[in-house]
């Protein structure tokens, strides 16, 4: 393991333009489960009844009964040590941008500001019909939360049935034909479009890092350096040893 972080943090040290990629793994342990995982969301609610843009707009109130639970989730978890150690990772000049399918918005929370959403982002609600905007915190109280319109609020996450926000596949696609390292962390990327983007990096000559629990499609095919473990303790392990090299070059 240890031999592992080194040769990680050597590629990213080299590296003029290192991106992760992210899912829902990296927050398990921030306590929000996998939604496809045995106990998580998909486990309770068919996302083909309750997660469609086409049954929002049907039956919105039915659609909340799923969203407040999965508001139950997230809105108590706080980033764990993996996602403060990108923070730090971007603060100290070792991380250019986190393209994440999660909503949970725990990046952010952990001091990450370059962050590349797939799936949007759960701390805002929008009106499909007026297009006014609110703060889900602002809306908490509310079972059903109403914009003033009258008309029931979406959380700005993507549901099925409605297209990744154009600029940030745009922008992820330009930053992995040109990133020199790429950390996958807590995802297989095994969906579509965030499973192209190893490959186009990888296609660039990138390098890349995996971190996750088990094996996955990537690690005998496109993965450079494999290091299975907890993100939370392999990330503030990677960062230790990027700002230990950082000290030994400055002096």
């Amino acid at each position: 393991m240890n031999h592992l972080i080194t040769i990680a943090a050597e590629a990213i040290y080299r590296s003029q333009l290192t991106l992760a990629l992210t899912g829902a793994g990296i927050s398990v342990e921030s306590g929000i489960p996998d939604f496809r995982s045995a106990g998580g969301l998909w486990a309770k609610y068919d996302p083909s009844e309750y997660a469609t843009i086409q049954a929002f707009r049907q039956n919105p109130e039915k659609i909340w009964d799923m969203l407040r639970d999965m508001d139950r989730l997230i809105v108590d978890a706080r980033p764990n040590p993996a996602h403060l150690g990108m923070g730090e990772m971007e603060k100290i000049g070792f991380l250019h941008y986190i393209i994440t399918q999660n909503v949970d918005n725990l990046h952010q929370a952990g001091g990450a500001g370059k962050v590349i959403e797939y799936h949007g982002n759960s701390s805002t609600l929008s009106c499909l019909w007026c297009g006014k905007r609110y703060g889900a915190e602002e809306k908490r109280s509310e079972h059903i939360p109403r914009c003033a319109c009258g008309k029931v609020l979406k959380p700005d996450v993507v549901f099925f049935g409605e297209a990744i926000p154009s600029g940030a596949l745009d922008h992820s696609f330009q930053l992995a034909s040109s990133a020199e390292a790429l950390l996958i962390v807590g995802t297989s990327a095994a969906v579509s479009p965030a499973n192209t983007i190893p490959s186009i990096a990888k296609s660039r000559g990138a390098i890349l890092i995996e971190i996750n629990m088990e094996r996955t499609h990537l690690t005998s095919s496109v993965t450079d350096i494999f290091i299975e473990g907890k993100a939370g303790e392999t990330i503030p392990a990677l960062v230790g040893e990027l700002k230990r090299m950082k000290g030994i070059i400055s002096a």
